[in-house]
């Protein structure tokens, strides 16, 4: 196999991953019901460890501080411009039956796959068995994200088969950010792209998830929250010990 044969591969792969939500076609709404709320609490630890320890920080080393701080603060501006536009739209104009923030996760998620792609393409230029490993280290972590990302849209109000249709076109811009990376991507075009996903992730985690957290008053639930997204912050930490 050619380079390219391994990262299309791998792409493909990855992308099936946005599929995930096809699984609760075979859950009953009731007890789908019962796990969404705890999977929101654990993805936005992932959100925010993600945006934190992995992006914004891979960024500090690449771009620098002052470079860094500047394009995530233009990334949490960009997303909260977005959510207030969604909110006037959907919740002015419209009854507000699907929250913005269902919309927006998968508008973050998108580009974090876009970047991964390009990640993939970028590793197996420089060897294959490395191309591999970054590969599989990406899909352990897009895993419970991605089902993460299916019910928080869930628990925003949007129906499963269109979650699960926007779960899947977000992943596949793994593959646009491949081909990207292996035909045109430059590090004047990828780098930006780190603190700019970080910055919306930070976004919608503390200005949208965490909110809907607090709105928990049962304390068993509550403290149950609490330890998922420390479950979830812990997991995506982890992960930077595997990187290579």
């Amino acid at each position: 196999m050619t380079t390219l044969h391994w990262i299309i591969l791998a792409l493909l792969l990855n992308s099936l991953i946005g599929l995930i939500g096809v699984f609760s076609l075979l859950v009953r709404r009731k007890k789908l019901d019962k796990i969404i709320f705890p999977l929101v609490s654990f993805t936005a630890g992932v959100l925010f460890g993600g945006g934190f320890y992995h992006l914004f920080v891979e960024s500090l080393d690449e771009l620098g501080v002052v470079s860094s701080v500047n394009w995530f603060t233009v990334g949490f501006i960009l997303f909260f411009i977005l959510e207030k536009g969604l909110k006037w739209h959907h919740c002015h104009l419209l009854k507000c039956k699907v929250h913005p923030f269902s919309y927006m996760i998968f508008l973050g998620d998108a580009i974090h796959n876009l970047i991964d792609g390009i990640v993939i393409s970028l590793t197996f230029l420089v060897d294959v068995n490395l191309g591999i490993i970054t590969t599989l280290l990406i899909i352990a972590h897009e895993v419970p994200q991605e089902l993460g990302n299916f019910a928080t849209a869930i628990y925003g109000g949007m129906e499963k088969r269109k979650a699960i249709l926007f779960t899947f076109l977000s992943q596949l811009t793994c593959i646009v950010g491949g081909l990207l990376g292996y035909y045109l991507m430059s590090d004047e075009l990828f780098l930006p792209l780190l603190p700019i996903a970080a910055g919306g992730f930070i976004y919608i985690a503390t200005s949208d998830l965490v909110p809907e957290l607090h709105r928990e008053v049962n304390l068993k639930k509550s403290i149950l929250s609490f330890t998922l997204f420390i479950l979830g912050l812990i997991f995506i930490i982890s992960l930077r010990f595997f990187e290579v």
